[in-house]
């Protein structure tokens, strides 16, 4: 399908910095606010945040037969209810309004004041109404290195992992949006084996590098989605930060699996960058072996060359990138993920998060969590001001950033998940 907005020739009269996350070509979708005034659903293209429901006040989307007041809304998802249709032709329609030869707004300075701000002046909204969130662990070279630290090295792989795109089912009030602190988590941990657990803070609190896709559309209970459909039922991705207390976690994780290890917050970027957007950075997945069953068989290339890295800032310190990485990596396609979740008929619902798991590739700097980086506190991190880190200390900030590229050389980019650790309250 031909989508008019991800022309990589398109220019525009808006400044856009080279390598911005924002070309005229991404335009992604969330909930901004300016000042005390009601929240509105947005778009960005550079630094200039563009309000959708002043763009169809002023009859931009006449042309769509929707709904306009779904843009005037402090979430998205009943604009994403609108279908993929409206959706993709708001982008359209914005690529056109927004490019370099069209007048309207670009000679229309009173028309900019209502419609345009700067990215500075804006406080982003966490950008969906969350009702579900599963997470995954489908990234092979994350899964065997955890399991190189806490099995047998030589069957580092459960022996369900190469056959389903293992989940479960996190906690969604704790997601959060970047720039939103995160407390340091307090709970039962276990110092030494055959000792009693004792209680107090997290002593090994860490980032989770992922990515996140919006589910798009309702089924209903008993339905399926074929693996090779799914993308129709995905409306966009984020970065996630899915914070993990692995002290909490190792003692608590048998046999139920993740509990306060990791339902005491996740950081999503604000920007919702459709899926389309990213057809021209898809890339074949790894090589599976076994093959999937036939439910979870795709064809064509469904995964997608997104850079990923990670900082962390300690307060008032450089930022020191510990992490490269890249979502093409992932072992489990999100197109599989979305089919086993629903193969059971499990329903699922516009709004609904799954997380990709922690993306880790094959050399040392790739890995995306502090457990595998400093391998469980073996190897600890030197920081750009001299320090070290095994896990995250109090008030570091980790920032993640991604991008993918497209294959005519377009940047579609995510912006940053942000979140600093302050200390754990009322021990």
């Amino acid at each position: 399908m031909q989508i008019y907005a991800n022309n990589p020739n398109h220019k525009t009269w808006l400044e856009v910095e080279e390598n911005s996350d924002f070309p005229i070509q991404n335009i992604p979708f969330g909930i901004a606010k300016v000042g005390d005034k009601p929240p509105f659903v947005a778009t960005r293209i550079g630094d200039a945040v563009i309000n959708l429901y002043a763009l169809a006040k002023m009859t931009a989307f006449d042309s769509l037969p929707f709904d306009v007041e779904t843009l005037n809304r402090d979430n998205l998802n009943d604009l994403i209810a609108e279908g993929k249709g409206i959706t993709l032709g708001i982008r359209d329609l914005v690529s056109q309004l927004f490019n370099i030869q069209n007048p309207v707004i670009r000679d229309n300075p009173f028309l900019q004041m209502g419609i345009l701000h700067e990215a500075k002046d804006v406080t982003m909204l966490l950008p969906v109404k969350i009702g579900d969130y599963t997470d995954f662990y489908s990234s092979r070279e994350h899964a065997t290195n955890v399991g190189m630290m806490f099995r047998d090295p030589k069957n580092a792989l459960l022996p369900n992992w190469l056959h389903i795109p293992v989940g479960y089912h996190g906690r969604s009030s704790s997601i959060l949006v970047s720039g939103t602190n995160i407390i340091r988590p307090k709970g039962q941990t276990l110092p030494k084996e055959g000792e009693p657990p004792v209680f107090g803070a997290s002593a090994r609190l860490d980032f989770e590098l992922e990515m996140a896709f919006i589910v798009g559309k309702n089924t209903q209970l008993g339905d399926s989605i074929k693996a090779n459909e799914a993308e129709n039922y995905i409306f966009g991705l984020t970065l996630f930060n899915d914070w993990s207390a692995r002290d909490i976690q190792q003692w608590e994780y048998v046999p139920l699996g993740p509990f306060l290890g990791k339902n005491f917050a996740s950081t999503m970027s604000p920007w919702v960058v459709m899926i389309e957007a990213l057809d021209g950075a898809r890339v074949a997945q790894p090589t599976q072996e076994p093959q999937p069953l036939p439910y979870l068989q795709t064809t064509g290339d469904k995964n997608y060359n997104i850079a990923l890295e990670v900082d962390i800032v300690p307060e008032n310190g450089a930022a020191t990138t510990v992490c490269k990485s890249n979502f093409q990596y992932m072992y489990w396609s999100m197109s599989q993920q979305l089919a086993h979740h629903t193969v059971n008929g499990c329903n699922v619902r516009i709004g609904d998060v799954c997380a990709s798991g922690t993306i880790s590739g094959k050399d040392e700097n790739s890995y995306g969590s502090m457990l595998e980086l400093a391998w469980k506190g073996t190897k600890p991190l030197k920081m750009a001001d001299g320090t070290e880190r095994k896990f995250i200390n109090d008030n570091d900030t980790v920032t993640m950033r991604g991008w993918a590229t497209t294959q005519e050389g377009i940047r579609i980019g995510f912006g940053e998940a942000v979140g600093k650790v302050l200390p754990a309250t009322d021990l």
